[in-house]
């Protein structure tokens, strides 16, 4: 058997024989009873005890799923399956019945829709403006966040598909439904490319029973699954030999969140300029239909958002942070911090594009190191913006993936109760973590890779 041993979290070395066996699926059918028990029990928790809830009950469940992957590749194929998709979709349709509990976005999707409808451009107005006021309602609008300053801040991609999805019910039920849909095309494409790298299907659980997705899609309904979606489908045409399709699709997915453009790279060889102007291309036909509003057509995405979450300034952004903290602040540290980190990220995409020989499993490896390294030097505010990682988890499994899934939980910050865990403590504790998961799997990639070149002399 050939790939990455999900439990062996390094990622890069050769899976060892296993056995395959019915305990195994017995221990996978407890480990699923474990995920369910603990994801059922969540909404009630939260509702007692907030955050801190979620997150005491979401880690042990991430933990499981840890364990399920492992167990997983031990149990008869087909009857595993059955039983991680079983158990998955079953655990979304839960998370379903209830109001979304850790955010609200979902609330601007739907008005974002409501307003395409009434042929008002989404990047023109707030909720709150009086040229809107014939739109609102009860349901929708008074849930929606930064209602009275912030007009939209989702690219063009994500609004066509607001405007699509509330055609058809202008609801967050319906919205949801929409992006469980899409999360269903994230683990067909999972399953294609482990068949592709001759891996057992049976990884899919790593992804399935994790509780980031689950919560963040089936819950909370973040647009971030339709950007997983087009990247994994993108990522899927490129190994089937349509590399300028897979551009097309991750084109888009960068049209919903711009990160997604970091799988362009390990898809593209330097110097092609076809990929470059395709990607461009899109990208400036998708912003055509919003150009009434000219530069307004970024939305509150550059006029306040990197501000309000502290990324402009750095106060949030951890690394930085940690260099204050030890050297104290300089003027302009924030501006130099970041051209230092988008010239490692440069450097990374450069590495990825110039890999030679290219295959599944080195395309993979570069484009989860270049989503960890983003989502460490920019260290976002929300769990959500991790999803993107997640599909890694079955298909690479390394230690920092999983370092860095599991640790996003903390960054759940909805609902302030008595005892309040500080942004600083939580997120100090997820990079913690990931340098430590990272450390680890550089010493065990050396050591195996000096293991095996003594076997061979």
């Amino acid at each position: 058997m050939n790939g990455a041993h999900p439990f062996s979290l390094n990622g890069a070395s050769p899976a060892p024989a296993v056995t395959i066996n019915n305990a195994a699926l017995y221990w996978l059918g407890a480990l699923g009873i474990a995920v369910a028990a603990l994801t059922i029990a969540t909404p009630f928790a939260f509702h007692a005890n907030g955050d801190n809830a979620y997150i005491a009950l979401a880690i042990p469940a991430s933990l499981a799923a840890l364990a399920a992957a492992f167990m997983a590749e031990r149990a008869p194929p087909m009857k595993a399956l059955w039983l991680i998709l079983s158990v998955a979709i079953l655990l979304r349709l839960f998370l379903l019945y209830f109001d979304p509990l850790l955010s609200t976005d979902i609330y601007r999707y739907v008005w974002d829709g409501k307003v395409q409808a009434a042929g008002i451009n989404p990047y023109r107005y707030f909720p709150a403006h009086e040229a809107l006021a014939s739109l609102r309602d009860t349901i929708i609008f008074p849930h929606i966040n930064r209602a009275d300053y912030a007009v939209t801040a989702y690219p063009p991609v994500a609004e066509m598909f607001f405007f699509a999805v509330t055609r058809l019910g202008e609801n967050i039920t319906t919205m949801r439904l929409a992006l469980l849909g899409c999360e269903a095309v994230t683990v067909a494409m999972i399953v294609l490319l482990l068949r592709r790298m001759e891996r057992p299907i049976t990884y899919l659980a790593a992804y399935a029973w994790h509780p980031l997705p689950m919560w963040e899609i089936a819950n909370n309904g973040h647009i971030d699954a339709l950007m997983v979606a087009l990247m994994m489908l993108g990522l899927w045409l490129a190994y089937s030999a349509w590399p300028l399709r897979g551009a097309i699709a991750i084109a888009l997915a960068a049209l919903i969140k711009p990160f997604a453009a970091l799988a362009l790279p390990a898809i593209w060889r330097l110097w092609d300029w076809k990929m470059p102007l395709i990607a461009g291309a899109v990208a400036a036909l998708c912003y055509l239909p919003y150009l009434s509003v000219g530069a307004g057509v970024f939305g509150f995405l550059t006029t306040g958002y990197f501000s309000e979450e502290q990324f402009a300034s750095g106060d949030k952004v951890l690394p930085l942070v940690a260099w204050r903290f030890v050297f104290g602040t300089v003027h302009g540290d924030a501006l130099v911090y970041f051209v230092m980190a988008g010239l490692v990220l440069a450097a990374l995409s450069l590495l990825a594009a110039s890999r030679e020989p290219r295959s599944i499993d080195s395309s993979l490896a570069d484009i989860t190191r270049l989503l960890l390294a983003f989502l460490f030097l920019l260290s976002p505010n929300y769990p959500w913006y991790f999803l993107a990682v997640t599909p890694f988890l079955a298909l690479y499994g390394s230690a920092p993936v999983w370092a860095a899934s599991i640790g996003a939980l903390l960054l759940q910050d909805e609902v302030h109760w008595d005892f309040d865990v500080s942004w600083m403590i939580r997120k100090s504790a997820l990079y913690g973590t990931f340098l430590l998961a990272c450390a680890y799997s550089f010493w065990r990639t050396r050591h195996l890779r000096t293991a095996n070149g003594g076997q061979r002399r």
